[in-house]
């Protein structure tokens, strides 16, 4: 089969480097256009943009949605995996297979655009990859293949996606195999969706009067993008890598006990590993704990 791959995230990597060594035939990579990155907003191709200029893969870079239909005439399907732009309807028809989505959860939960943070925000228990094909809706198209993931406790988002990128390449696979064979989608139900929304700064923001669980939960999810974070004395630092404990102290208190950093919740503290300052990279916890001199009831609001 002549495919073409639409992504643009490090995730969609597995997926690409096995289609490349397959019995099909990589055609074309469709990616978002270079992006200002870095303090000093150089342009920078995205990671599967990377990935196609290294391998010398055809790429396209289409400045907006409306251009995506020039590059896939030539295609018998298209596959995307975090593209970031909504395809038109009038496009999903011009290839002979359609458009399938390599999606990171068990639809119809987590629907949009950040499932794999919402997920351990929520504290699911399972969570996975879906392969279905692109309808009009927000990835409500009939489903070809499931593939299910346990979350362990201290699971990160950053871990996560790469678990499930591994796991999708199988799903993608399969699913090629199921269209050859004539197997047709199933419809997707409505019950039991939820909305995957897209990540803010604003509720990366840390309650501390939640329980540990939950403010653990937070932080993992929002590991890297845009990060966790707290103000201390008066100025924002970033925390990651949370830990429970039995440790018992005030609700956003800092306490250092035996060299470790402890900030209180709700219920028990959680240990905190690693802190960034703004301005800084992120340091060992009880690196940044010596260099701040803490004060005894110095609280994280």
């Amino acid at each position: 089969m002549r495919l073409a791959v639409a992504a643009s995230p490090e995730v969609a990597l597995p997926t690409l480097e096995t289609l490349l060594k397959s019995e099909h035939e990589l055609v074309r990579v469709i990616s978002q256009p270079d992006r200002p990155a870095g303090r000093g907003k150089t342009l920078t191709p995205t990671a599967v943009s990377q990935w196609a200029l290294a391998h010398e893969i055809p790429l396209a870079r289409p400045e907006n949605k409306g251009e995506i239909a020039s590059h896939i005439a030539d295609v018998d399907c298209v596959i995307t995996i975090g593209y970031g732009l909504l395809i038109p309807e009038g496009t999903l028809s011009i290839p002979p297979y359609g458009f399938l989505n390599l999606h990171f959860s068990l639809l119809p939960r987590w629907r949009g655009a950040a499932p794999v943070q919402r997920a351990i925000e929520a504290q699911d228990a399972v969570t996975g990859v879906t392969v279905f094909k692109l309808d009009a809706g927000m990835d409500t198209g009939p489903i070809y293949t499931v593939h299910r993931f346990a979350l362990d406790s201290d699971i990160t988002s950053d871990e996560l996606f790469i678990e499930l990128g591994e796991l999708g390449v199988d799903a993608v696979l399969e699913t090629l195999e199921k269209m050859s064979q004539g197997i047709k989608p199933t419809p997707q139900s409505n019950e039991g969706a939820t909305r995957a929304l897209k990540l803010s700064r604003d509720e990366a923001r840390i309650n501390w009067n939640l329980t540990a669980e939950e403010i653990s939960a937070k932080i993992r999810a929002f590991t890297s993008n845009p990060g966790a974070w707290t103000n201390f004395r008066g100025s924002p630092i970033k925390v990651a890598s949370p830990h429970l404990s039995q440790e018992k102290i005030n609700p956003g208190e800092i306490a250092v006990i035996a060299k470790r950093v402890f900030i209180g919740t709700a219920t028990d503290a959680l240990e905190i590993s690693h802190i960034t300052p703004v301005g800084k990279a992120q340091m060992d916890a009880s690196a940044w704990a010596n260099g701040a001199r803490l004060s005894e009831g110095e609280l994280c609001e």
